[in-house]
């Protein structure tokens, strides 16, 4: 799945749906998703109104099944704003399988750029479509949680559904 840039636009459209994580938004333009957002509290008005289309309608109904452990990959149009390095490493993070994790420096190596480490962080933790591009996949060399723009709480439940733990998901 390769990420691609569009602007975020005046067609954006949202949804909103509780999951195990709580109040989660998922925002779509007509190419892709552009945002999904955890612990939803207030819409921003540049997500633009609550109207379901078909976008947006495949990422609740997937997101929807990656919570109930029935989906393991994600298959949407993603349309990510972002600069052309953190595209890179968006697309590169699709790539880690689910239920593995990898590095920071394991992404930086795939990117091909040993030295952006702490850049690929960066990126990593301005990823706007979250758990449809696994950010919470990538850990720290030593293989300890490091953090998570949703909070680690997340990323553990998250890394603990991707293993087969359900019970320390709900």
């Amino acid at each position: 799945m390769k990420v691609r840039v569009r602007p975020q636009a005046a067609e954006a459209r949202h949804v909103t749906f509780e999951s195990p994580l709580g109040l989660m938004a998922v925002v779509a333009v007509e190419a892709g998703v552009t945002l999904v957002h955890m612990g939803v509290e207030e819409i921003p008005p540049d997500w633009g109104p609550h109207e379901a289309t078909p976008v947006l309608e495949a990422a609740e109904e997937q997101l929807t099944a990656y919570f109930a452990g029935d989906l393991k990959e994600f298959d949407l149009p993603l349309a990510a704003t972002g600069t052309p390095f953190q595209r890179r490493v968006w697309s590169e993070l699709v790539r880690i399988p689910y239920g593995q994790t990898w590095s920071y420096m394991d992404v930086a190596e795939r990117i091909g750029d040993r030295k952006a480490v702490r850049a690929v962080g960066l990126a990593n933790g301005r990823n706007p479509i979250a758990i449809v591009v696994p950010c919470h996949r990538v850990i720290g060399a030593n293989g300890k949680l490091t953090g998570y723009a949703g909070g680690l709480w997340r990323k553990e439940r998250l890394l603990s559904l991707e293993r087969g733990e359900p019970a320390l998901f709900a």
